[in-house]
């Protein structure tokens, strides 16, 4: 049989997100990991570049995570309606109009990110961010307010789909989970951490102070990011299937030689300008790799990127075309699934807590979101370790091959917690429980959130890594614009039914939606095979303009 007809079967057979991760036989001839770790294939195939993020050391990879900066929510809504003459509800569809433009926005912010860099869209964000905070304290009447939350969530969209493809540009398949969920602990336990500061400016200095020092925060996170941030754009490879069930790229099959750093040696068909220069003078010498220097990784944009062909359109379009893959709409309906119940406590919290018979001050309010941080840690602690350790143990069961379904099996947890949750929250204040009730209850549904944003979030890469970079703008835009729905019918919602049979209502639908799981346990594989043909449309549009990583 010919190459070419191989290459065909091999296409054929392939599933997207069905990897090799387990070398099962030690056969492979592949990159592995190192250590105690020594039979997992390393998944993407690295390249030999020192500057290829994937190669990067743990010192420069860490740095580049604590680099992922985050929005502030805050727990001041009651003074701000006290203040301004806006009702809560007024307050509550502002929240509900900033997270939809948090993700229609990245149908804008994600194709400049991968067209011109990731770098300087994080840099503008803070910035915009930053005058947005300094504006918000002067908004006096409804229409103010929704237009400051909506430039909030257009200019600070590439929080909520950029982060989660730069954390995916440099780890590994088999540590991926781990570093997504420190992701969804920044992302999640920033929203719950800053509550409890917000409640004591409020009380020490007023609701206006809360923005100013959000502003000041966005300035000191410019400034880390542009000393420390990395652009982490970077053309590999293309993947290509070597076998039925592999997505190893072809450079990582090739018989491995280990070589001194300064003498690494690459396939020069893709190989990235910047970092190149001739091991000799002469026709048909090969290239070798110059690693960056600090004021070179300084520059706003790469070469490589200034010089791609223009594809902004087609990103814009495509995230709408992903709506039609059941994979990836369903890793946004369970991300904003779960987001929903952070909104509904986020936008009752203030109500209850400060209302009879509690009477919580601002700055109490506040202090009662470390019971939520709480729930954070322990909801990455068991999606991030726990998650990559279920995943690998699942795959070394299958023969060493690893589906992206295996990990969905950390959601059989939600099924008491959400419900559960969400009972002890609205039906225990409708019935005045004692306040550690409440807060322990805001826990659960912290964590329960974080499990959501991690293993949505890993579903959906782990299944189309080549189109992450646009399929997680499909995530986000199903997700913000459940979040609306949810933040913008939040007050008379909660004001018609009551407590108790709102959250009642809301325990049957939490554990509907999360019930949803099985389905995709048994049948994703199936849906995945059955988009490989646009799969590989769409792979070999984004290969042909070096989008791809």
């Amino acid at each position: 049989m010919d190459r070419k007809a191989t290459e065909n079967m091999e296409k054929h057979n392939f599933i997207p997100g069905t990897v090799h991760l387990v070398d099962l036989e030690g056969t492979m001839l592949a990159k592995h990991a190192t250590g105690g770790q020594h039979d997992i294939v390393l998944v993407p195939a690295p390249s030999d570049d020192p500057d290829d993020p994937l190669n990067w050391n743990p010192r420069r990879k860490l740095l580049s995570t604590a680099c992922i900066a985050s929005a502030a929510i805050y727990s001041v809504l009651e003074p701000i309606a006290e203040d301004t003459g806006l009702t809560l509800g007024d307050l509550n569809a502002g929240t509900g109009y900033m997270f939809l433009f948090f993700g229609w926005g990245c149908l804008v912010w994600q194709p400049v990110a991968l067209q011109y860099g990731k770098r300087p869209v994080y840099l503008f964000s803070m910035l915009a961010t930053l005058a947005i905070m300094v504006w918000v304290p002067y908004t006096t009447t409804n229409g103010q307010w929704i237009a400051s939350k909506i430039l909030q969530g257009f200019f600070g969209a590439p929080i909520e789909s950029l982060c989660e493809i730069s954390v995916t540009d440099i780890y590994y398949t088999h540590e991926r989970g781990t570093y997504l969920a420190l992701y969804a602990l920044f992302l999640a336990g920033s929203n719950f951490l800053a509550p409890v500061f917000a409640g004591f400016i409020n009380d020490g200095q007023g609701w206006r102070w809360v923005l100013y020092w959000c502003a000041i925060f966005c300035a000191i996170g410019f400034v880390f990011l542009f000393l420390f941030m990395e652009e982490t754009n970077y053309h590999r490879a293309p993947s290509s299937p070597r076998s039925p069930t592999s997505t190893v790229s072809e450079p990582a099959l090739k018989p491995l030689k280990r070589k001194s750093e300064d003498e690494k040696i690459h396939d020069p068909t893709v190989d990235q300008e910047r970092n190149l220069t001739s091991l000799e003078a002469g026709e048909g010498s090969l290239p070798r790799y110059r690693k960056k220097s600090y004021v070179q990784k300084l520059a706003l944009f790469q070469k490589s990127d200034l010089k791609k062909p223009n594809r902004i359109a087609g990103m814009m379009l495509r995230p709408l075309i992903f709506l039609s893959f059941p994979v990836i709409f369903y890793a946004g309906f369970s991300y904003g699934s779960n987001l929903v119940w952070f909104n509904v406590l986020n936008g009752t919290a203030s109500l209850i807590l400060s209302g009879a018979p509690y009477n919580f001050a601002s700055s109490m309010v506040g202090l009662s979101y470390l019971s939520p941080l709480i729930g954070v840690f322990v909801g990455s602690a068991y999606t991030g370790g726990v998650g990559d350790w279920l995943v690998v143990k699942m795959a070394r069961r299958n023969g060493g091959m690893m589906e992206p379904e295996h990990r969905l099996w950390m959601f059989a947890i939600s099924l008491i917690l959400i419900p559960g949750g969400l009972i002890l929250w609205g039906v225990g204040a409708a019935h005045h429980v004692q306040w550690f009730g409440l807060v322990f209850a805001m826990g659960i549904i912290a964590a329960t959130n974080t499990i959501g944003v991690q293993v949505s979030i890993s579903y959906c890469i782990d299944s189309y890594r080549d189109l992450s970079g646009e399929a997680m703008v499909t995530v986000i835009l199903v997700r913000n614009t459940m979040s609306f729905a949810v933040g913008y019918g939040l007050t008379p919602w909660i004001t018609d039914m009551g407590l108790q049979n709102a959250f009642v209502v809301a325990a049957f639908v939490g554990l509907a939606q999360v019930l949803t799981f099985l389905i995709f346990v048994k049948y994703g594989k199936r849906m995945r095979k059955a988009s490989v043909g646009r799969y590989w449309r769409y792979v070999h549009e984004m290969e042909a303009a070096g989008f791809t990583h």
